[in-house]
This record gives structure tokens, C-alpha cells and sequence, in this order.
């Protein structure tokens, strides 16, 4: 039965990513946070994953959550604690978290899920962490389809940062 919302926690998508990796979890990182990661100069204030939606992956994702106090964002700040059946559904779940924001999604744009987006990941180590990333190309790619003005408004930059990035190994 849903309850009234917890006040508002201070945001560490680092500890939540962390918690994440230490669960051994299979997602991939997306989103502005992706774009963060590889060095774009924009702001991210949520974590954005795809996740393997396996029992497996699932069961510990569930479990990982629980252990966050995670809970649905809802307009009308009802507490809805997900789900394995969530978790398995193809749309997204937007999360409240211990340390964040977290937006849990089945597929992205083109209706790529996790092993569609192997092929355009980038592992990245954060805090000894060996973190599976989308690459800023397929993000700039995948956005390009994206109905979100916000999106479009960030393929500039984007765009910009891969071709610094790619001037400086040349």
C-alpha cells in the first residue's frame, strides 16, 4: 500500500552507481549522466541505466532497490516500492533512491535494450570501478531520433565534445 514520500535525500549517483557495480548487476549507463562520464560539460541529476532483463539480473536488482529504500516517483508523492514484475515490464521506472534519482529503463530510443547496446559501450573505471558506458557516438546517434527538446538542445554540445575529444588523439 502506498505511503506518503520521504523528504528528499542529498543526490550521490557515484554511491549509487557503486552499489550497482557491488551487486553485480548487468547495465549499461545512459543518458546525461553517460555524457558526463566521457566528459561532456553538461549536468546530469539522475543515473539512467538499461539493465539485462534476465531473472538472474533481476532478482538482484529488486533486491538491490529494496535495500535503497527505492520507490516511484509519483505526482502525488505516493510511495510505490518496485517491483520484480516492474523491472521485467519494457517501459521505464523512475526512481527516488537513498542516493538519487534512478530511472530504470527497459529500452531507449530505436527500441534498443542491453544487448542491443553492447555493440556502442565504452567500459569506463570510476572509483575502481570498471563501468559499462554508451559511447558519446551512439548517444549522439540515438538522440537524433529523441522527441525531447532537451535532447535536441544537447546534440551541439555533444556533437563538440566528440570532436575535441578526437582532435586531441590525433
Amino acid at each position: 500500500m502506498p505511503t506518503e514520500s520521504p523528504q528528499n535525500h542529498e543526490i550521490d549517483l557515484a554511491a549509487l552507481l557503486k552499489h550497482l557495480n557491488q551487486s553485480k548487476i548487468e547495465f549499461v549507463v545512459v543518458g546525461g549522466l553517460a555524457a558526463v562520464i566521457q566528459g561532456a560539460p553538461i549536468t546530469a541529476f539522475d543515473l539512467d541505466i538499461v539493465h539485462l532483463q534476465t531473472n538472474e539480473n533481476i532478482q538482484k536488482l529488486a533486491s538491490l532497490l529494496e535495500s535503497l529504500n527505492a520507490y516511484q516517483r509519483c505526482p502525488d508523492n505516493k510511495i510505490i516500492k518496485p517491483t520484480s514484475e516492474h523491472l521485467s515490464a519494457k517501459g521505464h521506472l523512475l526512481l527516488n533512491t537513498n542516493y538519487g534519482p534512478l530511472d530504470i529503463l527497459a529500452v531507449i530510443e530505436q527500441n534498443k535494450g542491453y544487448k542491443d547496446l553492447l555493440n556502442d559501450v565504452v567500459e569506463i573505471e570510476i572509483q575502481d570501478m570498471k563501468i559499462k558506458v554508451l559511447s558519446l557516438e551512439a548517444i549522439v546517434k540515438l538522440k537524433k531520433f529523441s522527441k525531447d527538446n532537451r535532447d535536441k538542445q544537447r546534440l551541439p554540445v555533444l556533437e563538440e565534445t566528440i570532436n575535441q575529444k578526437n582532435n586531441k588523439t590525433e
